[in-house]
């Protein structure tokens, strides 16, 4: 039986180093244990942002950060006004990590490597002597008193307070299903879409400034696009996913998407703009040069799908052709048939219910010293650094109140 421990974190992830190195920092005194259920700990802090670790994003304002989460937008103004993006970016300085801002936003370590960040991570336990325990698979949890007794499948625990970090994890929302609390059932949230179709078959790698609409849905995004081998992906099309979470398991992910490839200009004024060019390049092929801001080889393609053969000249075109451009570029019909995981980074929409959680404290409302830190509740968000300081923000809170 061990009980050396005052707090104990179950989850190696991010947001239990976070909140294990903030409490400590605070409390030297207090001993704290994190429990790692595999042989190797922070594995998604290794893989998120290809390698490079998406630290955060450089939107500053809490009222606006909030916007990118489909789910703890209204939960997450509060903490945010405690511990934001700015906040995020100090506190790692502090610790030997410089972060850098990319053009769309994202923050990375200067180093380009997520090595960077699990060193840090890694070097301020061990210098605040926080125990890192792997291998420790949690069977089950038990409330006695004022206590919490932790079982592993080799070791025992007891302590006061017991904060859960396990991001998505079936197991450990059973266990807290037991205790009464509530979840909301997890379904993926950020995947591409699986799209077969000639006019994307042969452009593996093009990208284009896009608006996008789900059929017989609300659910509109605009952003850049990236078709790919399977289908298409791209900011446009995550963020679509992600704020589509449910309704788009709902539809088994089998459903039709609308593309307007000028972004926002509308099928008649397409029309008028083809109209114009007509006019004035009347002797060149209508295939050959994109008059818009997108690819040749898109334009191409999409001019081939409106019934225009390859050599034929602008001043050829019919009323009826021009009509069926101006449909492809501005209203493109395409089926999806599945979804696949973006990149290794996977995210689910779900988790604890929100209303049971103190969001000034990140402690359960249904029981005292329990509390809850990154993906575990029902918060998630688009991709871009947001997930992360969903983790961070929580992470720091909890340790505040502790």
């Amino acid at each position: 039986m061990n009980q050396n421990f005052d707090i104990i974190i179950v989850g190696g992830g991010a947001a239990g180093f976070f909140t294990a190195i903030n409490i400590v920092e605070k409390n030297p005194k207090l001993k704290v244990a994190i429990l790692e259920r595999g042989a190797e700990v922070l594995q998604k802090v290794r893989i998120s942002g290809g390698g490079r670790c998406n630290v955060t994003h450089a939107c500053f304002e809490p009222n606006e950060l909030v916007k990118f989460y489909p789910r703890g937008e209204k939960e997450l103004r509060g903490p945010f006004h405690q511990f934001c993006s700015g906040d995020t970016i100090e506190w790692f300085e502090k610790h030997g990590v410089e972060l850098k801002i990319e053009d769309d936003g994202r923050m990375f370590p200067v180093s380009n490597s997520s090595q960077t960040i699990i060193d840090c991570f890694l070097k301020a336990t061990q210098k605040l002597g926080i125990s890192v325990l792997t291998g420790q698979s949690v069977q089950s949890i038990f409330k006695k008193d004022n206590f919490w007794k932790v079982e592993t499948q080799n070791e025992n625990y007891i302590v006061g307070k017991l904060i859960l970090a396990t991001g998505s994890n079936p197991k450990m929302w059973e266990m807290l299903q037991q205790f009464g609390h509530a979840v909301i059932n997890p379904v993926p949230s950020l995947f591409t879409f699986n799209i077969k179709d000639s006019r994307i078959k042969e452009l593996p790698g093009v990208a284009a400034q896009v608006s996008v609409k789900v059929k017989d849905s609300k659910l509109t995004s605009t952003g850049p696009l990236l078709i790919t081998h399977w289908g298409m992906s791209g900011p446009a099309i995550l963020k679509l996913s992600a704020w589509g979470a449910r309704i788009l398991h709902d539809k088994n992910y089998q459903f039709t998407i609308f593309i307007n490839w000028l972004n926002d200009v509308e099928t008649n004024e397409a029309e008028k703009i083809l109209k114009d060019l007509k006019q004035e390049q009347a002797k060149k092929a209508v295939s050959k040069k994109s008059p818009f801001d997108f690819p040749n080889r898109l334009w191409e393609s999409l001019v081939l799908a409106s019934g225009i053969e390859t050599e034929t000249k602008w001043a050829d075109l019919s009323k009826i052709q021009l009509q069926n451009l101006a449909h492809q570029l501005t209203n493109a019909t395409f089926q999806v048939n599945g979804k696949s995981t973006f990149k290794e980074e996977f995210v689910t929409a779900g988790g604890i219910d929100l209303k049971e959680i103190n969001f000034k404290t990140m402690e359960s409302k249904l029981h005292q010293n329990l509390y809850f830190a990154g993906e575990i509740v029902n918060i998630d968000a688009i991709t871009g650094g947001f997930n992360f300081q969903n983790a961070w923000t929580s992470g720091f809170i909890l340790a505040n109140n502790i």
